[in-house]
Order: C-alpha cells, then sequence, then structure tokens
C-alpha cells in the first residue's frame, strides 16, 4: 500500500488505490459474470452503485448466490455508528441495503453501536449524545423506504442482552494481538474499543441463532470497515455458523476532492438537516476538473473523473447511464462552465434533502415498526 494511503474504521487519508486495498484486504475485485449473475438473480436489474464500480469489491458473493439458487435465501445486515448528523456518504450502503430487500425481498438487519463513538475519545461525545443521534439516525434511515415487518433496527445498548450473549462467545476466538494489529491499538486504548468488534459481528449470524438453522448473511458496507469481519469470520465458523458474505463500498469523496467525504469537517460534507442556504454555499465552494478560466474550459474542456460535481452525480444523484454520460460529456467538453454545474447539483441536492426530511417526519412516528429492544 501507498505510503500516503490510510484505510480502517477509524482513519482515511490519502491517495486510495482501490485495486491495491482489495488486494491487501483479501477481497475480490466484482467482475462483469459477477455483476451479470446479481443481475439474473434480482429479476434483471441490476443496481447502479454495482453497475458503475461503487460497490466495487466483495468476499463470498458466489458462494451467497449459490445458496440464494438452492432456495436457501439470505438475509442483509449493515449499521452505522453515530459520531453527528448524517451525510449523504452515510446514504450509501443503505442505498444498496434498500435495493437488495427490494429485488430479493430478504429481511434487513441494522445495527446502531451507540456505544462506538463514545468510546472512541478522540470524538469527545457522551453516551447519552450518541444515543440520541441513534436515534436520530433510525429515522433518516427509516425513510429512505425500508419494508416494516422486514427491517429491524437495533441499538446496542438497548438491544445488549441478544448481542452480549453472542458476542462473548466470538470474543472467545479473537486475540488482543489480532485487534492491535489490525487497527494499531495500544495499550492506552480503553478494553471498550477492544471488545467491540465482537458486538459487530453478532447480526452477522444472529438471525442463524434465532432460527437454529444455517441462515446466509450479506452485508453491504464501505471498504473501511471490512477488517471487523475479517477478523470476526473464523471465530463466527467455529461456532458452526456461516461466514457472513459482504460487498464493499468505495468513498464518496469530500467536496474540497479528497478521497473521502469527511463527516467532521462540515465544509467538505453535505448533512442531511443542512438548510438550502448551506447547501449551495457549500457546493459552489466544491473542487471541480475544470479549467482554470471560462476561456480555458470552452477551450479544453475538464475532467469529469476528477470533478466533485460529476462524481456525486455518479455515486447518487444520477441512477440513469445515459443522463449521466450528458453530465460528463458536459464537463469534457467545456459546453457547460462550473458555475452552472454547480447550480444545477445544488438544485438536484435541495430537492433530495427537501423529500428526504419529509419523509423522516413520518419516520418518526413509525419508529417502534422497526426499532426492537430487549
Amino acid at each position: 500500500m501507498q505510503n500516503d494511503q490510510v484505510v480502517n474504521p477509524y482513519e482515511v487519508k490519502g491517495n486510495i488505490d482501490y485495486a491495491e486495498v482489495a488486494k491487501r484486504f483479501g477481497v475480490t475485485i466484482i467482475d462483469e459474470q459477477l455483476k451479470e449473475r446479481i443481475r439474473r438473480n434480482a429479476g434483471g436489474e441490476l443496481h447502479f452503485m454495482i453497475r458503475r464500480g461503487i460497490f466495487y469489491s466483495q468476499r463470498d458473493m458466489g458462494w451467497l448466490l449459490d445458496e440464494y439458487e438452492k432456495k436457501n435465501r439470505f438475509y442483509i445486515y449493515t449499521g452505522i455508528a453515530p459520531s453527528g448528523a448524517m451525510t449523504i456518504g452515510h446514504l450509501i450502503p443503505f442505498e444498496l441495503t434498500r435495493w437488495l430487500q427490494e429485488k430479493f425481498d430478504a429481511d434487513v438487519y441494522i445495527q446502531i453501536p451507540d456505544e462506538e463513538k463514545f468510546l472512541d475519545k478522540k470524538k469527545n461525545l457522551t453516551l447519552e449524545k450518541t444515543h440520541e443521534l441513534s436515534y436520530d439516525d433510525a429515522a433518516n434511515i427509516i425513510a429512505m423506504g425500508f419494508k416494516k415487518g422486514k427491517t429491524r433496527i437495533f441499538l446496542d445498548t438497548e438491544y445488549s442482552k441478544t448481542l452480549y450473549r453472542n458476542a462473548v462467545r466470538v470474543a472467545r476466538g479473537i486475540t488482543f494481538s489480532m485487534i492491535k494489529d489490525a487497527f494499531g491499538f495500544t495499550t492506552e486504548d480503553n478494553v471498550g474499543r477492544i471488545f467491540y468488534t465482537s458486538m459487530q459481528a453478532v447480526p452477522a449470524f444472529l438471525k442463524s441463532v434465532e432460527e437454529g438453522r444455517n441462515v446466509p448473511c450479506l452485508i453491504p458496507l464501505a471498504i473501511d470497515q471490512d477488517v471487523h469481519f475479517r477478523i470476526a469470520r473464523d471465530s463466527i465458523a467455529k461456532l458452526g455458523y456461516y461466514k457472513p458474505a459482504s460487498i464493499q463500498s468505495k468513498f464518496l469523496p469530500g467536496l474540497s476532492g479528497k478521497a473521502k467525504m469527511s463527516a467532521s469537517d462540515p465544509a467538505d460534507t453535505i448533512y442531511l438537516n443542512d438548510d438550502e442556504s448551506t447547501v449551495r454555499k457549500k457546493i459552489f465552494k466544491a473542487f471541480t476538473g475544470q479549467q482554470a478560466t471560462a476561456e480555458l474550459q470552452k477551450k479544453h474542456g475538464g475532467n469529469p473523473d476528477v470533478c466533485v460535481i460529476c462524481q456525486y452525480y455518479r455515486y447518487f444523484f444520477e441512477q440513469d447511464d445515459k443522463k449521466l454520460e450528458k453530465i460528463f460529456e458536459a464537463e469534457r467538453s467545456g459546453s457547460m462552465l462550473a458555475g452552472e454545474h454547480k447550480e444545477a447539483l445544488a438544485d438536484t441536492i435541495v430537492e433530495y434533502l427537501k423529500k428526504q426530511k419529509e419523509k423522516k417526519e413520518k419516520a418518526l412516528k413509525e419508529m417502534d415498526k422497526f426499532i426492537v429492544r430487549d
């Protein structure tokens, strides 16, 4: 891995070489054959994030589809650890999860570990605050259109009886040396952080525990979170359960052009609770792939591959490939200048956030139909 690259659950920096990250983490790049197989099993459709290589790598997806084709249907597990307001980037795994639920009629387990960021002292958050943020995140997730009766959302501190009694079984098979090597922890890190991976592993086999039989599990997640499940897989298998399959995504770029949007940097990210004025200010300051002047842009064109505006369309805001190509071509040809480009994206995001907030208000009234406690 390049020296300026850091990719782990607690830090992402540098110019990310995703192929190199995949090789280092031991995941496989999704090829056209696998895409076609997913398409076939999903009723002839393929999610745009898989089509475009945003979800670009996988572990055991072939095996998962083998099981599905044998009528051993899988469930899906994903989650979010709250540390502040949700961002557009946070929605990416949930967008794919929602689609998978629809196409495969799958049950979904969503873990909200309200203790993780509390245990990270650098975040300087109280447990009460992370608990409050968890419920806000849950409302935003429900608003995306998950199915009632097939979606379970749980907070670690409220579902601890169920999670802990299974987490200790996982923890017995994970050594401190494994955790230390994977995360770079030292003797100064608290024991809560060391144990956390065991808690996060539980939903990957929880349905198997509940049903008394092995049920395949698929985990959509950002590539930086993969380490938790790399560590836990062997321990889960030793307990007699299937190792979970997973599908990993790239990072939504930051508005500054950094490889990953930073949720802790307000200038670098779009939050779901940003108002219209804030969104427009942020977008108009965003990095583009255009030339230094309008004249040069018209003459030489820009580079959509490094343009944040183009990438926001590619990652989230334009699902139609033909329309996306027109946006990219306008950048390449110089026919659209930065101001027009940014205004169009700002309009799109403002409208999206308006609808998301309206759906969130309705979701707040339905929380008890999704959240489970013990």
